[in-house]
Formats: structure tokens, C-alpha cells, sequence
């Protein structure tokens, strides 16, 4: 089945990949969902992902600014599953590369920004709630090290959060868009490292699919999709990828 869905890469020339927190977990970054994810071996972390309750409680702000301060992706490094896709984006086959991912692993790889659709947004910068002030999250955590454990805009005093998106929260309809045509534009879709849970951008497969795509899953268990899929692949995403994409 690799050789086959490496063979439909290779015809191709609008490949568009999808990728979930499983591509980032051999970057020792903990997926949500799985064996070891953040919210099932810890319930309670799921509410530091919540609008409501943080924008409610300071106290769930402290907690959340302590989670981004001491959070994998600062010293984690792109995989062989991230480079996979430089290597597709350099064949000029990449036609567009969404992810649910917050950590810019696939920047930092080499994948173009302009590639790159983050649906999630990014942890790497913070946002004002009050009035949309955005800037480097590195500089908001060296005043969290200094002991403001809720740091304030310094604009205008509102609340600080990561530029992502919390549950609660609605996706950017721009962005949206822009993942939903790339998906309708594809030849192939790769589904990395997602269980396809998550909606709307789960969507973009159904949305690929019937606009005539052949649509391959890559993932360490079963999601929600694979009845949709023309392959399934399960295993381990960083020696999957290099062997489909043929880096």
C-alpha cells in the first residue's frame, strides 16, 4: 500500500496534507488525545484550552502561562515526518500544507510560511483580547520568568493569550477558506497525524474527496475517516512519510 500511495504522489502535482499533533510527537511534543496525550493523562489541562474559563478565572491564566513557559515545542526539533514534507514542498508538489499544529515545526523544517495554513493558529506569538495588540510570545514568558504570573497588555492592560485558537473560540472564516479551497484543488490529500475529530478542518477531507481527490491517512491508530480513505497507512508517521513522499 506505500508503493501505491507513493505512486499517486508521484503523478501528481497538487498534493495537499493535513496534519494533526501526531506529526510532532517523535519531536517529543505530547499529542492530546492519545496513550500519553496532555488531556488524558490530565482532564483538568483541557480547561486551560477553554475560552470561557480562561477569560473567567486568573487563576486558570497563571496556570496556562506556566503550561506555555515550560511547553515542549521550545526546544523541540523538526522529524523526519517534517522534513518528508520539505522535501515534497522542493519537488514542487506541495500544493498546501494545513495544519492543527501550534508549534511552527513545519516553518522551522523549511516548509514555506506561505505554504503553511495554521488553522489553529500559533503558540510562538501572544494577542490582546481587548485590543488585538499581537507580538513575540517569547518576550510575554521572559515577564512571566520575572514574576508577573498574568501578565497584562501593556497597550491597554487587557488579557494576554497565545495566538491560537481555544475551544470556545471561532475559527479565522479567512483562513478557513482558504484550507477548504486548497482541499477542493488537490490531486492527492495526505492525513497526517490526526484523528479527524476536530471540525470544521476535519472537514477538509470530505471536501477533497468529493471534489475527486484519492485521500491517504497516516497515523499511529484508527480515526475517524478511515472508511473514507482510499489507504490507510498506521505505524510511525516519521518513517511513513519519508517512505511515501519518497525523501
Amino acid at each position: 500500500m506505500i508503493r501505491e500511495v507513493r505512486r499517486w504522489v508521484e503523478e501528481a502535482s497538487r498534493v495537499v496534507v493535513l496534519t494533526g499533533a501526531g506529526i510532532s510527537t517523535d519531536s517529543g511534543i505530547p499529542d492530546f488525545r492519545g496513550p500519553q496525550g496532555v488531556w488524558t493523562k490530565n482532564p483538568l489541562a483541557e480547561k486551560l484550552s477553554d475560552i470561557r474559563y480562561y477569560m473567567a478565572d486568573p487563576e486558570v491564566r497563571k496556570a496556562a502561562w506556566k503550561a506555555r513557559m515550560d511547553h515542549a515545542a521550545w526546544t523541540a526539533r523538526p522529524n523526519r515526518g517534517h522534513l518528508a514534507l520539505v522535501a515534497l514542498e522542493r519537488r514542487g508538489k506541495l500544493h498546501a500544507l494545513i495544519t492543527q499544529n501550534i508549534d511552527e515545526l513545519h516553518q522551522q523544517a523549511g516548509n514555506s510560511p506561505d505554504k503553511v495554513i495554521e488553522v489553529h493558529g500559533t503558540m510562538r506569538k501572544v494577542v490582546c483580547m481587548s485590543c488585538g495588540w499581537r507580538g513575540p510570545m517569547r518576550e510575554t514568558l521572559e515577564r512571566v520568568r520575572a514574576g508577573e504570573d498574568d501578565p497584562a497588555c501593556r497597550a491597554c492592560g487587557g488579557i494576554l493569550k497565545s495566538a491560537t485558537i481555544s475551544f470556545g473560540q471561532a475559527l479565522d472564516p479567512l483562513v478557513m477558506d482558504r484550507a477548504m479551497r486548497a482541499a477542493e484543488e488537490a490531486e492527492v490529500l495526505l492525513a497526517v497525524g490526526t484523528t479527524l475529530q476536530v471540525y470544521p478542518v476535519a472537514g477538509v477531507v470530505p471536501a477533497a474527496k468529493a471534489a475527486g481527490a484519492r485521500i491517504a491517512i497516516v497515523n499511529g491508530g484508527p480515526t475517524a475517516m478511515d472508511d473514507l480513505a482510499d489507504a490507510v497507512l498506521a505505524g510511525s508517521i516519521s518513517e511513513l512519510l519519508p517512505e511515501i513522499v519518497g525523501a
